[in-house]
């Protein structure tokens, strides 16, 4: 199943939350890229709180959903009343109407209780307002689910990236190691050299100078590798003190179809930050709706029953009614409001046309760059790889013009120099591709399960270690890179 297929229908939308984690087929190995993407989607905070995010916005949809279905409420009150009254009428006792002695005759107080009971239930019949939140909520998801999709292509490429990254800087630091051991004994043999005559001081100075500059590179290489391992750790909240290192049959090859065309095309239909913002104009769209919504009448149905009961002096026992009818609300005049959210929504739609141009325009060009740059990549493995050959030829041919006395210590050195640079530049040009390629696909909104198995296959059983800077305190360092425990969601 392919992530990059985005165009999800509502009934398989929820499934969407799990296609990453449900289709991966976690190997043996502890801490392969499959095995640290599997953590990351698992741990991930960022990509956690897009996904609790998408869960808020359908649950929004419920919401307003709400205002379309019955509503049913229930009122009651139990009161306790005291009534004092002081006011008398001037007719007399007796000459009341129909002869009724006391009818209007001399007030009294009163202490009762009363009790009511309300029923009362409305459903809408027509109401443009709820049916376009309805409607504007159901695009707000359709967004979402392209922005969900964006946030883990994006974990997937940050994720590769970091694991390459350890395995880049593991690689040119060995470079770096090798060209420290090489210069060093460089130097202890021009100090050899120079304690019985053959040489100047000169050529020891610059053998040290030489020397000091590879420690420096290897002390750079080491920090490097060190932080690189941490950004894995900030990704996927675990710590992995050995991943797998890369094969050198690694097949370097032109992207699958070679025809940039193709990976435009692609980028179009399927890259989930274009159709985000694709869906972005249909919500502003849907906004302009609800905003025009607001002068159309509401009409609704309704039915009550009331229930009162008192036990007072002059009126008691209990009395009820009920009512069914229908109800209508016509708004006219709502002080200009209305005609300027309607203007409002209209600005909103074209800043939206806007951004999905921008995007668009964007994700072409990054696609254009990227096949360019994979394309350069497989050029450039395959010379940095010569260069490497080409480097040791004219390291040999130079430490035998030196022994021969045709070349002096610095031209030994800088031969060393170009030679290990040429090793660390050609580990470079391969984590390039490597990344560039997973970069590709993750425009062209191909970057899913299968890509990361397929790059997973080129992984050795070697492993790259990390070992942890020692420290005065056991537990100083893993307190120090302690990330802390994530939420506990609804707590």
């Amino acid at each position: 199943m392919r992530l990059a297929h985005w165009a999800v229908n509502a009934p398989f939308r929820p499934l969407l939350l799990a296609v990453l984690t449900s289709s991966f087929i976690v190997p043996a190995q502890a801490a392969d890229l499959v095995t640290i993407t599997q953590d990351a989607l698992d741990n991930n905070a960022a990509l956690a709180s897009t996904r609790a995010e998408f869960s808020g916005i359908e649950a929004g949809r419920d919401v307003v959903r709400g205002g379309l279905l019955p509503q049913v409420n229930a009122s009651g009150n139990v009161a306790h009343n005291r009534q004092y009254e002081s006011q008398s009428s001037a007719r007399p006792m007796g000459a009341g109407v129909g002869g009724a002695e006391g009818a209007g005759g001399v007030g009294g107080d009163d202490s009762f209780n009363t009790a009511s009971l309300t029923l009362e239930a409305t459903q809408a019949l027509f109401n443009a307002v709820t049916q376009q939140e309805v409607n504007q909520a159901e695009r707000q998801i359709d967004q979402q689910v392209y922005v969900l999709a964006a946030t883990e292509q994006q974990l997937l490429i940050d994720v590769a990236s970091a694991y390459f990254d350890i395995l880049r800087a593991h690689e040119v630091l060995e470079a770096r190691l090798a060209q420290e051991r090489a210069i060093g004994r460089q130097l202890e043999q021009a100090r050899e050299q120079f304690e019985v005559g053959l040489i100047a001081i000169t050529s020891v100075e610059e053998a040290r100078a030489s020397f000091d500059q590879s420690r420096a590179d290897r002390i750079a290489a080491e920090s490097n590798l060190q932080v690189a391992f941490e950004v894995l750790e900030q990704l996927t909240g675990q710590r992995y003190p050995s991943i797998d290192a890369l094969g050198d049959d690694m097949p370097i090859a032109l992207p699958t179809p070679a025809d940039r065309n193709y990976w435009v095309e692609q980028a179009l239909e399927r890259n989930p930050q274009v159709l985000a913002q694709q869906a972005g104009i249909e919500l502003s769209r849907v906004g302009v709706e609800l905003a025009r919504a607001g002068r159309m009448p509401t009409v609704q149905a309704f039915a009550n029953y009331r229930y009162t009961d008192s036990d007072s002096d002059l009126v008691s026992g209990y009395n009820t009614s009920s009512q069914v009818g229908v109800s209508a609300n016509l708004p006219i005049y709502t002080g200009g409001s209305t005609s300027a959210r309607i203007r409002q929504g209209t600005f909103q739609l074209e800043s939206s046309q806007y951004d999905f141009e921008s995007q668009r325009r964007t994700t072409i060009q990054q696609v254009r760059s990227l096949y360019t740059q994979v394309s350069n990549n497989v050029e450039t493995v395959e010379a940095r790889q010569q260069t490497i050959v080409s480097n040791r030829s004219a390291l040999e041919a130079t430490r035998a013009g030196y022994e021969v006395g045709t070349r002096n210590i610095v031209d030994v050195l800088n031969a060393e120099q170009n030679l290990y640079n040429a090793i660390a530049n050609y580990a470079e040009a391969r984590y390039d591709y490597v990344v560039n390629l997973l970069s590709l696909r993750q425009q062209a909104g191909l970057l899913d399960v299968a890509a990361i198995e397929e790059v997973n296959a080129w992984l050795t059983g070697d492993e790259v270690n990390f070992t942890l800077p020692e420290s005065g305190e056991p537990d100083a360092y893993q307190r120090a890179m302690d990330i802390g425990a994530p939420p506990t969601p609804g707590a």
